[in-house]
């Protein structure tokens, strides 16, 4: 017996436009909350999150600050920032409630691991930045240091470098999420991409070379694990092609 055709909730524009609003409001809402007590503690984060440099500076060296606002500015900035990075689940969530009624059953099946797994990629490519990339990178900064040169950073010139270096290794850490999402949308064979596994490897260490530093090292540890996570995301992608497959089969069946 076959089930009646789902609908989907419908609405005028205007209902859209006002269901927008109430959720980038929430959204704001939630980010403002955050970031009073992250504003509050807004120096003891710029510290957390300049350890790794301060640690690999030469002794009797420090940052710096070259502009009179700069020491209120750039931790203000940066609570900012960690607010909405903290909040981020949260803000997904009211983009997701306000594209969920458009979508049939099947498309949040795939949607909401897909959502999840995104969040949590982009974390984990925050911290692996932080943990692992940062004391590698600042330490070969410090080694090549020319004689007579103190290295001596300005804050507001860390902090840019900093939130430039967790953005792209968040949004590297995305890769699987891509691949899963152009396998299930037929716009490319998963045939085709273990095919040019070769051209990707080569795409991957000229976004890493454009995206950090100028050093081998620096490229060499955002360029591997991306091509990790990209055949990570070759076996979810078959996975997931293998379970839409008998899930098609079943339908047919029990037409």
């Amino acid at each position: 017996m076959s089930e009646d055709p789902e609908k989907l909730a419908e609405g005028t524009l205007i209902s859209h436009l006002l269901e927008l609003r109430d959720r980038l409001i929430r959204a704001l809402i939630g980010v403002a909350i955050v970031f009073l007590p992250c504003m509050f503690y807004s120096n003891d984060i710029f510290t957390f999150v300049s350890k790794p440099l301060i640690e690999k500076l030469p002794k009797g060296t420090s940052l710096i600050a070259t502009s009179v606002m700069s020491p209120f500015t750039t931790p203000f900035k940066l609570s900012f920032f960690i607010a909405a990075f903290i909040a981020m689940p949260y803000i997904l969530y009211q983009l997701w409630a306000f594209v969920a009624p458009g979508l049939y059953r099947h498309e949040k099946r795939f949607a909401v691991p897909l959502l999840v797994s995104s969040i949590i990629l982009f974390y984990t490519g925050v911290l692996f930045a932080y943990f692992f990339v940062f004391p590698v990178m600042f330490q070969f900064f410090a080694s090549t240091t020319p004689k007579g040169v103190a290295m001596m950073t300005d804050i507001t010139s860390y902090l840019d470098f900093v939130l430039v270096m967790f953005f792209a290794f968040g949004a590297a850490f995305e890769v699987p999420v891509a691949v899963v999402l152009l396998v299930i949308t037929g716009v490319v064979k998963l045939e085709k991409l273990k095919e040019n596994r070769g051209y990707v490897l080569i795409g991957i260490f000229i976004i890493a070379a454009l995206l950090t530093p100028p050093d081998a090292v620096s490229q060499c540890i955002m360029a591997i694990p991306m091509y990790l996570l990209y055949e990570g995301g070759l076996v979810m992608a078959r996975i997931l092609q293998r379970m839409k497959r008998a899930e098609t089969e079943q339908k047919e069946a029990q037409a």
